[in-house]
Protein backbone atom coordinates (compact mmCIF):
# COMPACT_ATOMS: atom_id res chain seq x y z
CA UNK A 1 0.00 0.00 0.00
CA UNK A 2 1.53 3.32 -1.06
CA UNK A 3 1.91 6.21 1.36
CA UNK A 4 -0.57 8.30 -0.63
CA UNK A 5 -3.21 5.58 -0.29
CA UNK A 6 -2.44 5.22 3.41
CA UNK A 7 -2.86 8.96 3.92
CA UNK A 8 -6.19 8.94 2.11
CA UNK A 9 -7.51 6.00 4.10
CA UNK A 10 -6.32 7.06 7.54
CA UNK A 11 -6.95 10.82 7.42
CA UNK A 12 -9.40 11.88 10.13
CA UNK A 13 -10.19 8.30 11.06
CA UNK A 14 -10.12 5.92 13.99
CA UNK A 15 -7.39 3.30 14.26
CA UNK A 16 -8.33 0.55 16.69
CA UNK A 17 -5.47 -1.05 18.58
CA UNK A 18 -6.21 -4.77 18.82
CA UNK A 19 -3.68 -6.27 21.20
CA UNK A 20 -3.61 -8.90 23.92
CA UNK A 21 -0.43 -9.83 25.76
CA UNK A 22 0.41 -13.09 27.58
CA UNK A 23 -1.47 -13.23 30.87
CA UNK A 24 -4.39 -11.15 29.62
CA UNK A 25 -7.87 -12.73 29.23
CA UNK A 26 -8.02 -12.41 25.43
CA UNK A 27 -4.55 -13.81 24.75
CA UNK A 28 -4.22 -17.26 23.20
CA UNK A 29 -1.10 -18.91 21.80
CA UNK A 30 -2.83 -19.74 18.52
CA UNK A 31 -4.37 -16.29 18.08
CA UNK A 32 -7.73 -15.90 16.40
CA UNK A 33 -9.26 -13.43 18.83
CA UNK A 34 -7.68 -10.18 17.66
CA UNK A 35 -8.93 -10.72 14.08
CA UNK A 36 -12.46 -10.85 15.53
CA UNK A 37 -11.81 -7.55 17.30
CA UNK A 38 -10.54 -6.17 14.00
CA UNK A 39 -13.69 -7.35 12.22
CA UNK A 40 -15.83 -5.56 14.80
CA UNK A 41 -13.76 -2.41 14.35
CA UNK A 42 -14.09 -2.60 10.58
CA UNK A 43 -17.84 -3.10 10.86
CA UNK A 44 -18.01 0.04 13.00
CA UNK A 45 -16.19 2.08 10.37
CA UNK A 46 -12.63 2.14 11.70
CA UNK A 47 -9.98 3.39 9.27
CA UNK A 48 -7.20 1.07 10.37
CA UNK A 49 -5.88 -1.45 12.88
CA UNK A 50 -2.78 -1.45 15.07
CA UNK A 51 -1.58 -4.83 16.31
CA UNK A 52 1.30 -6.67 17.94
CA UNK A 53 3.13 -9.71 16.50
CA UNK A 54 3.57 -11.14 13.03
CA UNK A 55 0.88 -13.72 13.79
CA UNK A 56 -1.73 -11.06 14.45
CA UNK A 57 -0.62 -8.99 11.45
CA UNK A 58 -1.16 -11.99 9.17
CA UNK A 59 -4.46 -13.02 10.74
CA UNK A 60 -5.88 -9.50 10.76
CA UNK A 61 -4.77 -8.81 7.18
CA UNK A 62 -6.64 -11.95 6.16
CA UNK A 63 -9.74 -10.90 8.09
CA UNK A 64 -10.23 -7.23 7.16
CA UNK A 65 -9.48 -4.89 4.28
CA UNK A 66 -7.95 -2.14 6.40
CA UNK A 67 -4.44 -0.71 6.69
CA UNK A 68 -2.56 -2.50 9.45
CA UNK A 69 0.07 -0.87 11.65
CA UNK A 70 2.27 -3.68 12.91
CA UNK A 71 4.68 -3.81 15.81
CA UNK A 72 6.49 -6.39 17.87
CA UNK A 73 6.83 -5.95 21.62
CA UNK A 74 10.05 -7.64 22.73
CA UNK A 75 12.12 -6.84 25.79
CA UNK A 76 15.88 -6.49 25.51
CA UNK A 77 16.91 -6.14 29.14
CA UNK A 78 18.20 -3.89 30.57
CA UNK A 79 17.27 -1.52 27.74
CA UNK A 80 13.90 0.22 27.92
CA UNK A 81 12.79 0.43 24.25
CA UNK A 82 10.71 -2.63 23.39
CA UNK A 83 8.43 -1.65 20.48
CA UNK A 84 10.01 -3.00 17.29
CA UNK A 85 13.44 -2.27 18.72
CA UNK A 86 15.70 -3.91 16.11
CA UNK A 87 15.86 -4.68 12.40
CA UNK A 88 14.96 -8.30 13.13
CA UNK A 89 11.49 -7.19 14.19
CA UNK A 90 11.16 -4.75 11.29
CA UNK A 91 12.08 -7.43 8.75
CA UNK A 92 9.60 -9.87 10.29
CA UNK A 93 6.74 -7.36 10.16
CA UNK A 94 7.49 -6.50 6.54
CA UNK A 95 7.47 -10.20 5.69
CA UNK A 96 4.13 -10.58 7.50
CA UNK A 97 2.57 -7.85 5.37
CA UNK A 98 2.25 -4.88 7.73
CA UNK A 99 1.28 -1.73 5.84
CA UNK A 100 2.98 0.47 8.44
CA UNK A 101 5.64 -0.54 10.94
CA UNK A 102 5.66 1.23 14.31
CA UNK A 103 9.06 1.63 15.98
CA UNK A 104 10.30 3.12 19.25
CA UNK A 105 11.82 6.54 18.56
CA UNK A 106 12.22 7.69 22.14
CA UNK A 107 15.59 9.17 23.08
CA UNK A 108 16.55 6.26 25.30
CA UNK A 109 19.53 3.93 25.05
CA UNK A 110 18.80 1.14 22.57
CA UNK A 111 19.99 -2.46 22.44
CA UNK A 112 21.52 -1.90 18.98
CA UNK A 113 23.42 1.17 20.14
CA UNK A 114 21.88 3.32 17.41
CA UNK A 115 20.17 6.66 17.70
CA UNK A 116 16.54 6.72 16.53
CA UNK A 117 17.64 8.65 13.43
CA UNK A 118 20.30 6.05 12.60
CA UNK A 119 17.75 3.27 13.10
CA UNK A 120 15.33 4.97 10.70
CA UNK A 121 18.16 5.31 8.18
CA UNK A 122 18.89 1.60 8.54
CA UNK A 123 15.23 0.76 7.95
CA UNK A 124 15.06 3.00 4.87
CA UNK A 125 18.14 1.32 3.40
CA UNK A 126 16.56 -2.12 3.76
CA UNK A 127 12.94 -1.19 2.98
CA UNK A 128 12.85 2.07 0.97
CA UNK A 129 9.08 2.07 0.46
CA UNK A 130 8.04 1.05 3.95
CA UNK A 131 5.73 3.41 5.83
CA UNK A 132 7.18 4.06 9.29
CA UNK A 133 5.36 5.26 12.41
CA UNK A 134 7.58 6.70 15.13
CA UNK A 135 6.30 5.99 18.64
CA UNK A 136 7.45 8.87 20.87
CA UNK A 137 6.76 10.32 24.31
CA UNK A 138 7.92 13.96 24.21
CA UNK A 139 7.92 16.96 21.90
CA UNK A 140 11.69 16.73 21.45
CA UNK A 141 11.42 13.09 20.41
CA UNK A 142 8.56 13.80 18.04
CA UNK A 143 10.37 16.62 16.26
CA UNK A 144 13.54 14.54 16.01
CA UNK A 145 11.60 11.63 14.56
CA UNK A 146 9.90 13.90 12.03
CA UNK A 147 13.29 15.26 10.98
CA UNK A 148 14.60 11.71 10.49
CA UNK A 149 12.08 11.08 7.72
CA UNK A 150 9.36 8.94 9.25
CA UNK A 151 5.89 8.94 7.69
CA UNK A 152 3.88 9.29 10.91
CA UNK A 153 4.64 10.48 14.43
CA UNK A 154 2.56 8.83 17.17
CA UNK A 155 2.27 9.99 20.77
CA UNK A 156 2.00 6.36 21.83
CA UNK A 157 4.49 6.43 24.69
CA UNK A 158 3.55 9.73 26.30
CA UNK A 159 3.16 9.11 30.02
CA UNK A 160 4.94 5.77 29.86
CA UNK A 161 8.58 6.88 30.04
CA UNK A 162 10.53 8.61 32.82
CA UNK A 163 10.88 11.62 30.53
CA UNK A 164 7.13 11.99 30.06
CA UNK A 165 5.54 11.02 33.34
CA UNK A 166 2.62 13.22 34.24
CA UNK A 167 -1.06 13.28 34.99
CA UNK A 168 -3.04 10.28 33.72
CA UNK A 169 -5.00 10.86 30.56
CA UNK A 170 -4.32 11.75 26.94
CA UNK A 171 -1.63 14.34 26.19
CA UNK A 172 -3.59 16.96 24.27
CA UNK A 173 -0.80 19.53 24.56
CA UNK A 174 1.77 17.24 22.95
CA UNK A 175 -0.53 16.46 20.03
CA UNK A 176 -1.29 20.13 19.46
CA UNK A 177 2.36 21.21 19.66
CA UNK A 178 3.52 18.48 17.28
CA UNK A 179 0.74 19.31 14.82
CA UNK A 180 1.86 22.94 14.77
CA UNK A 181 5.61 22.35 14.65
CA UNK A 182 5.87 19.58 12.04
CA UNK A 183 4.23 18.78 8.73
CA UNK A 184 4.53 15.04 9.34
CA UNK A 185 1.10 13.53 10.12
CA UNK A 186 0.61 13.22 13.87
CA UNK A 187 -1.23 10.16 15.15
CA UNK A 188 -2.79 10.78 18.55
CA UNK A 189 -2.36 7.71 20.72
CA UNK A 190 -2.17 7.01 24.41
CA UNK A 191 -4.94 6.89 27.01
CA UNK A 192 -7.67 8.18 24.69
CA UNK A 193 -10.68 6.85 26.55
CA UNK A 194 -13.79 8.51 25.12
CA UNK A 195 -15.21 9.55 21.74
CA UNK A 196 -15.11 13.14 22.95
CA UNK A 197 -11.38 12.92 23.64
CA UNK A 198 -10.78 11.41 20.20
CA UNK A 199 -12.75 14.25 18.59
CA UNK A 200 -10.73 16.78 20.57
CA UNK A 201 -7.51 15.26 19.27
CA UNK A 202 -8.63 15.83 15.68
CA UNK A 203 -9.69 19.37 16.51
CA UNK A 204 -6.19 20.02 17.89
CA UNK A 205 -4.58 18.93 14.63
CA UNK A 206 -4.12 15.17 14.88
CA UNK A 207 -4.13 13.38 11.53
CA UNK A 208 -5.98 10.40 13.01
CA UNK A 209 -6.51 8.78 16.40
CA UNK A 210 -5.59 5.39 17.88
CA UNK A 211 -7.83 3.95 20.59
CA UNK A 212 -7.04 0.65 22.25
CA UNK A 213 -8.04 -0.25 25.79
CA UNK A 214 -11.28 1.71 25.74
CA UNK A 215 -12.48 -0.53 22.90
CA UNK A 216 -10.58 -3.83 22.93
CA UNK A 217 -9.70 -4.61 26.55
CA UNK A 218 -12.95 -5.74 28.23
CA UNK A 219 -11.26 -6.47 31.57
CA UNK A 220 -10.11 -2.84 31.78
CA UNK A 221 -13.51 -1.55 30.73
CA UNK A 222 -15.35 -3.75 33.24
CA UNK A 223 -12.95 -2.70 36.01
CA UNK A 224 -13.95 0.94 35.52
CA UNK A 225 -17.62 0.04 35.98
CA UNK A 226 -16.91 -2.14 39.01
CA UNK A 227 -14.83 0.61 40.59
CA UNK A 228 -17.52 3.21 39.96
CA UNK A 229 -20.15 1.00 41.59
CA UNK A 230 -18.05 0.06 44.61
Amino acid sequence: MTISILLDRLRGGLIVSCQALPGEPLFTEEGGIMPLMAKAAAQAGAAGIRCNSTRDVRQIKAAVDLPVIGLIKKRYEPFEPYITATMAEVDALVEAGADVVAVDCTLRERVDGLSPAAFIEQIRAAHPNLAIMADIATLEEGLAAAASGVDFVGTTLSGYTPQSEGAPGPNFTLVEELSVKTTVPVIAEGQVGTPEQARQMLDLGAFCVVVGGAITRPAEIATKFVTALA
